[in-house]
């Protein structure tokens, strides 16, 4: 196995962590939303928060590391429009991601705050889970443009 392959391949295994974390770490947190039990929803974003500290952040610092090194090891130029187009499209991604790490903090808090006192959620978690649901969208959709775009290259 050459130095490029390897690196192809951890770029390709953290494109994949990215996508598979933000869709599970979407399903569980919606799924638990749904149940509309705090102490439920308390400990999902627990572990979601975790999850995203863990593995969206370190594949998120592995992306531009593994691709400037695939840059270097292919002699491709960073003029490529389908490369420009990534990194744009990964600011992008970002610009959305960050946000969404803030509010899952602040309703997980929420919600264990409503656990404890065996109240309602506060409608502040209410205005939080629709803002991080409404950044899932351009969030997730640009990360799948990012790898439609590393696999086609179309321009």
């Amino acid at each position: 196995m050459t130095l490029y392959f390897l690196v192809k391949y951890l770029h390709v295994l953290g494109a994949i962590v990215i996508l598979g974390t933000g869709t599970g770490i979407a399903f569980f947190m919606l799924m638990a939303h749904r149940t509309g039990h705090a102490e439920f929803i308390a400990r999902t974003a627990s572990v979601v928060v975790i999850a995203d500290a863990i593995f969206t952040l370190s594949a998120v610092i592995l992306q531009p590391v593994t691709g400037g090194l695939l840059m270097m090891l292919s002699a491709t130029s960073i003029a490529e429009r389908w490369l420009l187009a990534s990194l744009a499209l990964y600011a992008v991604a970002g610009m959305f991601w960050i946000p969404v790490v803030f509010m899952q903090i602040e309703m997980r808090d929420l919600a264990r705050k409503a656990a404890e006192q065996r109240s309602a959620l506060p409608a502040r978690y209410f205005v939080l889970f629709r803002r991080w649901f409404a950044f899932g969208f351009p969030g997730f959709g640009a990360s799948m443009l990012i790898l439609w775009l590393m696999i086609a290259k179309p321009f």
